[in-house]
């Protein structure tokens, strides 16, 4: 029964700690300053697990419709570039100024498509990526998902004809 006392003591030292901890503002929220190295691989790892057991059961369709490709394409230039980059841009005034940085979706990832779909669906707590499930239809945002296959392996030039077809040529 004392181990048991012991254990339950413990449990709320932790808790009335963890209390003062929060309410001490001890802990920096500044975007400017980054993640401890704990605090990153604890919410990059849990993000991680989070999406892949939640986009398990995710149907992906077929990918490759070069209109699919060429409306994802215009859709990502609406709404993504400013935090995830295009080919030939480094980096922009929003991208420098998030914490954690937005990856880079012009370089290769690791995201099943069915992953990138529930992303984008669904959006990440805490990382200023938006739930656009809200305001917009499944079939646009795999429209985006096809696009995000092909934009690793674009030019500069391919991404100006795909994303901006009234400019060039608009095709793949």
């Amino acid at each position: 029964m004392r181990v048991l006392y012991g254990m339950l003591l413990m449990l709320l030292l932790l808790v009335v700690a963890g209390i003062l901890f929060i309410y001490s503002g001890f802990y920096n929220v500044a975007a400017s300053v980054p993640h401890a190295a704990l605090t990153r691989w604890a919410t990059h790892t849990t993000m991680h697990y989070s999406v892949e057991a939640r986009s398990d059961a995710i149907r992906v369709p077929n990918l490759d419709d070069s209109q699919m490709i060429a409306r994802g394409a215009r859709t990502y230039e609406e709404m993504c570039v400013a935090c995830h980059l295009k080919p030939g841009t480094d980096s922009t005034a929003l991208h420098k100024g998030l914490n954690p940085p937005p990856p880079n979706l012009t370089e290769e990832d690791d995201w099943a498509p069915a992953e990138q779909f529930w992303i984008i669906d669904h959006g990440i707590k805490m990382s200023g990526m938006p739930a656009w499930g809200e305001s917009h239809a499944d079939k646009e945002i795999w429209e985006v998902v096809a696009f995000l296959q092909r934009l690793p392996e674009l030019s500069e030039q391919q991404y100006i004809e795909l994303a901006n077809p009234e400019k060039e040529g608009g095709a793949i």
